[in-house]
């Protein structure tokens, strides 16, 4: 079984919700305060605000991308888990079902997909997790 490594993600090299690293907000920020109106600066409250907000956003990004790591090692577990188990698979475009013993687990599509044995001897491939009904 193959899944992507988790790994911690340093804030320097983090990349926010749009494609920016942590120390292109800070560059964007010293540029806005080197740009200001003399007349009216930016309040040290606003500037410490958006600071954290940016800080708070590529903390959210990480956190979303650590979690979609795990999500995706627990569904490899999961179906790995299967192996050997009889199945009811029921079908998402006619709702018939199909029972068989589960023989193999891919991750070619980045998702895990079962291959079947039936119990009238056809071997069914590409069933998702989701269409499985009943686990025996």
């Amino acid at each position: 079984m193959v899944t992507a490594p988790v790994s911690s993600v340093s804030p320097a090299t983090a990349q926010s919700a749009f494609g920016l690293d942590f120390q292109s907000l800070l560059s964007i920020i010293l540029t806005q305060l080197t740009y200001q109106d003399p007349l009216k600066p930016v309040d040290n409250f606003e500037f410490v605000s958006q600071l954290g907000q940016f800080a708070q956003l590529q903390q959210t990004q990480s956190l979303n991308d650590l979690l979609t790591n795990m999500l995706s090692s627990q569904a490899a577990t999961q179906a790995t888990g299967l192996l050997g188990k009889t199945v009811d698979v029921t079908s998402s475009t006619d709702g018939t079902t199909t029972s068989g013993q589960v023989t193999a687990v891919s991750f070619a599509t980045g998702t895990p997909q079962l291959t079947l044995n039936t119990t009238d001897g056809q071997t069914v491939s590409g069933i998702s997790i989701a269409n499985i009904s009943q686990v025996r």
